[in-house]
């Protein structure tokens, strides 16, 4: 069984950070969630003046056999192509990556198609695409565990690179159904309000995708525990994903959570290690329905209301300038007895 040694931050050294910030040459907490987006990140980095070091964005990308069952607007093959979208530079997450210089990562986690690694693409493949769920699991518990291994496996790889701040995305025809059984079973919210439109299904189609995800809960007879939950109801690229963020938790990097999927899988991960919560910045509520739902269950605030709902680590791309103002106020900003101004708060 995979494990990982994530600890909360050191708080002893809140005191200093807060001084810091609270006497730079502004009102007392007139900057927000600058101020508390500093404190969060100096506290991950234990340090009086914290950076954000070559900032990456990796994209899980993996099938689901649920698509069999039309749940999903876009046929399954949607799933690959776009991957070769983000390999040639196409998608939505490419101008973003080169807008605020982000490396892009590209992982094969189960692919059901023979993708040309040699141009880029790390093959990180467990199976081509997870069995369909609504009869049985939809992958092993070996299948899970080398999933959380390899998604940690490629966070090492950035770390080694030099890497403090990754963002997550995804690709997968068919994961807003997983991310919605996740959902449901880890809050207890109830099915209905955790499902949405996905790539774009109508009124009946969102019906027949809930009809489709119930029967699926009725047919489930496994332990009820988070790894069987993951494993049963999850994607390979999801499961990827959460071996991803609790290794960046371990090794104190900082998180940049995407969308309902990511959401999900952070979700996922903190039944496991609640500690990597201390780590997520969460970069956006999304249009799905649902991800308001879940952030609220987090107890998150995310940063940005832009309307989005592609995935692929864009929203907490958009949301990077942010940190980094933030990074920047504590870093570049005066102090009132540097400066001779006299306090005023």
């Amino acid at each position: 069984m995979k494990t990982f040694q994530i600890v909360s931050p050191d708080d002893q050294m809140r005191p200093a950070i807060a001084d810091k910030i609270n006497n730079l040459t502004k009102p007392k907490g007139s900057l927000g969630r600058l101020e508390e987006i500093a404190l969060q990140v100096a506290l991950i980095q234990q340090t009086l003046t914290p950076t954000l070091q070559k900032p990456q964005n990796i994209i899980f990308a993996a099938d689901h056999g649920i698509v069999e069952e039309g749940v999903s607007l876009s046929p399954k093959e949607v799933t690959w192509q776009q991957l070769s979208n983000f390999l040639h530079g196409g998608a939505g997450v490419n101008f973003l990556c080169r807008q605020h210089g982000f490396q892009l990562k590209l992982v094969d986690a189960g692919v059901d198609y023979d993708l040309p690694y040699e141009q880029g693409i790390i093959n990180m493949k467990v199976r081509r695409g997870t069995a369909n769920y609504l009869h049985e699991a939809a992958m092993t518990e070996a299948e899970m565990e080398l999933c959380l291994e390899r998604g940690a496996e490629v966070v090492r790889r950035c770390y080694e690179e030099g890497s403090n701040v990754l963002s997550f995305g995804e690709m997968g025809i068919g994961n807003t159904s997983s991310s919605s059984m996740w959902m449901t079973y880890f809050t207890g919210i109830p099915l209905e309000e955790c499902i949405g439109a996905g790539s774009g299904l109508d009124r009946a189609g969102i019906r027949h995708k809930y009809e489709v995800l119930k029967k699926s809960m009725e047919n489930y007879h496994g332990d009820g525990s988070t790894r069987d939950i993951l494993r049963y109801f999850g994607g390979l690229e999801m499961v990827m994903a959460v071996g991803a963020m609790l290794q960046a938790a371990e090794l104190k990097m900082l998180i940049l959570v995407d969308g309902f999927i990511m959401t999900n899988c952070i979700l996922a991960a903190s039944r496991l290690y609640p500690e990597v919560m201390d780590y997520a910045i969460f970069g956006h509520c999304g249009d799905e329905t649902g991800h308001k739902l879940v952030l609220d269950y987090l107890h998150a605030k995310p940063l940005l209301n832009l309307g989005l709902r592609l995935g692929e680590g864009t929203g907490a791309i958009c949301a990077y300038p942010i940190v980094d103002s933030a990074i920047r106020m504590i870093n570049e900003m005066d102090n009132f007895a540097h400066a001779s101004i006299t306090k005023y708060f």
